[in-house]
């Protein structure tokens, strides 16, 4: 990057928040993906309108922008393919408002999730979204992504609660988007656009989320099953009598690499596991508990449901089910992490997929996510340093993308396209639907400094990197 501009941009955030030392631009050269790109240099502003000025000053320069809340996104899509700049938005962390009576909070995007949920539950009211890295990912990426969790089952994923936003353009310009209110229907709603846009259309530099009332209680329950079958295939039979705030499966795999945190053994004929929790007022989750319990000892496929006897057992349980992506490690030094989603009752053909997969192509491939709304995350392991090895597992990738369109499901629920997703767009969206995004992305930002190399396959390349 040519020193004039890093000058210039110095000026705009001040000397001290932008760095070109080699060993703070590895820092953010890499996400959950694993994949490395070195930018040219990182800024940390403040404020929208030093977003704003970085922005004239970029696209004046054709001069490619990278966003970056935590670095948690498992697609590449804070990953400076192009080089440039990465705006990293720690500074923008800002709580601005907790609207308790409207139920309604606006935070800048580099506040920790997990952080809103906690304000918000001081005054007793509830942010749902919770991706398993909600203790440390951030508003805004959490926004770029369209982030999920366990809890979408009941509760929806991180669109559901977006109200508006306001955001830079490639050009500078500010723009504000959305209602503070439950309903708003002037205009386009460029809010949904924006939402899991991956960072590709604009800065996101403020945001405004619905609350909703905390919910009085919650119950645990861990369902054993002999394998995965039995527990894919009890599901749909679940949903179809209750509505749990989440379902979230693990099969025999996952559960072997994080068991010891579990709060007790589980038996050795336990080949697969359902995390169910029920929410609600003390006596619905009276009520709700048994219902559930009594439809469970009626399927012979399951061992044992267990109850967890305390919040702190229960929180042992998440703890557990969180720790499986970083836990996987322990098996190959590498792995492709999808997270595909099929029709509910379908999970079973997946799962049965995936085991096909695992002994045609002679790899360790092991599934679990969040069965309750169909989003399986399927994890192939491998060691990228044996050549035959990374052929065998992109081989299962497009197999498994291919078996997956063909259940009606789509390949992503929660993670975006990024980079690992954007050679296979073409399988899911049709040439006419793929060219207007294009038209949309040539809109927001005509010369393609915004994340460029993003979403689209073959995206054209950005200059002056």
């Amino acid at each position: 990057m040519d020193q004039k501009i890093i000058k210039k941009i110095s000026a705009i955030v001040g000397a001290d928040q932008i760095t070109t030392a080699k060993e703070e631009l590895l820092c953010y050269s890499y996400d959950g993906t694993g994949r490395e790109f070195i930018p040219s240099a990182v800024a940390f502003p403040g404020s929208t309108h030093e977003i704003s000025q970085i922005m004239q000053l970029a696209n004046s320069e054709i001069l490619p922008v990278v966003i970056r809340g935590a670095g948690t996104g498992m697609t590449g899509g804070a990953l400076p393919v192009a080089g440039g700049l990465v705006l990293a938005m720690s500074r923008m962390n800002k709580i601005i408002e907790i609207d308790a009576a409207n139920q309604i909070a606006v935070v800048e995007p580099g506040v920790i999730t997990g952080e809103l949920r906690q304000a918000a539950a001081e005054v007793g009211l509830y942010y749902p979204p919770d991706p398993a890295s909600y203790k440390f990912c951030t508003m805004g990426g959490n926004v770029a992504e369209c982030a999920g969790g366990p809890s979408a089952v009941k509760y929806g994923v991180t669109r559901d609660y977006v109200l508006g936003l306001e955001a830079v353009l490639a050009d500078g310009r500010v723009i504000t988007t959305g209602v503070r209110t439950a309903k708003g229907v002037v205009g386009y709603d460029l809010t949904r656009l924006l939402v899991g846009s991956e960072g590709t259309l604009a800065v996101i530099t403020k945001i405004i989320v619905k609350l909703i009332a905390a919910p009085a209680g919650r119950e645990t329950f861990l369902v054993l099953c002999p394998d995965m079958g039995a527990a894919t295939g009890l599901v749909a039979k679940i949903l179809g009598r209750l509505t749990p705030c989440t379902l979230e499966y693990l099969d025999r795999t996952a559960i072997a690499i994080v068991n010891h945190k579990l709060p007790f053994p589980l038996p050795e004929t336990t080949g697969a596991l359902l995390l169910i929790e029920l929410d609600g007022d003390p006596e619905t989750l009276a009520v709700t508990g048994r219902r559930l319990n009594d439809f469970l000892n009626d399927q012979s496929g399951v061992i044992e449901t267990r109850h967890a006897r305390s919040r702190e057992e229960a929180e042992q349980l998440w703890a557990a089910r969180r720790s499986v992506s970083p836990a996987a490690f322990s098996l190959k030094p590498d792995k492709i992490s999808e997270d595909v989603v099929v029709p509910k009752s379908l999970i079973p053909e997946l799962v049965s997929c995936t085991e096909r997969l695992g002994r045609e192509q002679d790899l360790t491939i092991f599934t679990f996510g969040h069965a309750g709304d169909g989003n399986i995350h399927v994890n192939i392991m491998l060691d990228k340093s044996r050549p035959e090895e990374v052929a065998r597992a992109e081989r299962a990738k497009r197999l498994l993308f291919t078996e997956v369109l063909k259940l009606g499901g789509t390949l992503s629920g929660e993670h975006g396209v990024g980079i690992t997703k954007a050679d296979y767009l073409g399988l899911e969206i049709s040439d006419p639907t793929l060219g207007l995004m294009r038209q949309v992305k040539t809109m927001f930002d005509p010369n393609n400094i915004l994340n460029p190399g993003k979403i689209f396959p073959a995206a054209p390349e950005s200059k002056n990197n």
